[in-house]
Parts: structure tokens; C-alpha cells; sequence
């Protein structure tokens, strides 16, 4: 049987943007990735977070068009439980372990550099490929990590778009029209998200 490649693609997503599809297209190319499956984190204690299930409608709405992604509830199913990346990785991986799935953890620059405050971070190995996305104009591999050796680097195109600077727009009144998927803006202004109460 042909070993499947699925890259592993955590986040907030609060609200998902162009940028996590672009980002996730292209990682998808370069590691040659039989899927990417998005994972909205549970409610997290950030400022101007919303609830799970409205992150994961817009996921679902950001990224279902796309045959090569796939969005879980993995961690948003049972919310009085806290999620840590090396738990959901195990639960995947039995969840694969009869269909020949090779697991890859894409992690961003920050989350590596701070890895090692990560719960269990060396047994995150035991589970995945860690893939460091890394900005052209930062090298990572300069960096003294424990882990280093253990990881793979990756350049990725870095587009100046975020989450916070989407919520940011939409509460001062301003277009965030081409930064959003069509639907996505639909539902945020449909539900009235990222606006004082």
C-alpha cells in the first residue's frame, strides 16, 4: 500500500484568511502532501476570541472547496478538555495507524523558537515530521534549539496578513474585501463578528 502524506495545520483560524490557503497550498506542493488537514484550536484565552464553533464554520467555509484539505473538530469536539498538539497528534495517529499515513506537524517560525515550552515536545517526534515554516527573510537554522537537528525546514512565501489585523479592519469599519474568502466576509458580517458589543 502506498504511504499517504497528510500535513498537520493548527491554528486559531480566528477568522481564517487568503493567507492560510496560499500558505497551505504551497506546503502542500513542496512536501508533496496527499492532504492538509486544518485543526481549529479549542476556545483559547486570547483577547476577541470567539466560540469554536463559529471558527469552525468559517475553516469550513475557508477551506472545503479544496479536494487537498480537509477541516477537524479534533480539538473543538469536547471543549472541557484542554488540547495539546502531542495529544490530537496521537489521537490522529491511531486514528491512521492501518491506512499507511505518515503524520507532518507544520509549525511556524514562533512555535519553534519556542518549542521547548511546548507539553512533551521531544515526543512530538514520536508522532510526526515537525516541517518549520520558514520566512525567506529568516533563518531559522541560525537558531540554537535543542531540536534542530530533529526538524525540517521549509522557505514559504510570507504575506503580511493576519488574523488580528482582519479582526482590527472590521472593528474601525474598513474593507476586508480580497483578504478573506468571499464566504468567509459573508459570515462575519452576517454574524456580526469582531465589532464591540
Amino acid at each position: 500500500m502506498t504511504l499517504k502524506k497528510y500535513g498537520i495545520f493548527g491554528g486559531t483560524f480566528n477568522p481564517p484568511h487568503i493567507a492560510h490557503s496560499i500558505l497551505a497550498e504551497n506546503i502542500c506542493e513542496q512536501l508533496e502532501l496527499d492532504k492538509i488537514i486544518f485543526i481549529p484550536s479549542g476556545n483559547p484565552p486570547l483577547k476577541n476570541s470567539i466560540p469554536a464553533k463559529q471558527r469552525m464554520e468559517m475553516a469550513q467555509l475557508a477551506f472545503s472547496d479544496n479536494p487537498h484539505f480537509e477541516i477537524s473538530d479534533i480539538e473543538t469536539k469536547d471543549l472541557d478538555v484542554r488540547s495539546y498538539t502531542v495529544n490530537t497528534l496521537k489521537k490522529l495517529s491511531e486514528k491512521y495507524r492501518n491506512d499507511h499515513v505518515k503524520l507532518f506537524l507544520l509549525i511556524g517560525a514562533d512555535n519553534y523558537l519556542n518549542l521547548n515550552k511546548w507539553k512533551d515536545p521531544g515526543t512530538l517526534f514520536d508522532y510526526s515530521e515537525v516541517v518549520v515554516l520558514n520566512r525567506p527573510d529568516f533563518e531559522l537554522e541560525d537558531h540554537s534549539s535543542e531540536f534542530k537537528d530533529k526538524v525540517k525546514f521549509i522557505d514559504t512565501p510570507f504575506l503580511e496578513i493576519s488574523s488580528s489585523m482582519i479582526r482590527e479592519k472590521v472593528l474601525n469599519g474598513l474593507s476586508v474585501k480580497y483578504l478573506l474568502d468571499k464566504k468567509v466576509e459573508e459570515y462575519v458580517i452576517r454574524n456580526n463578528l469582531y465589532k464591540n458589543p
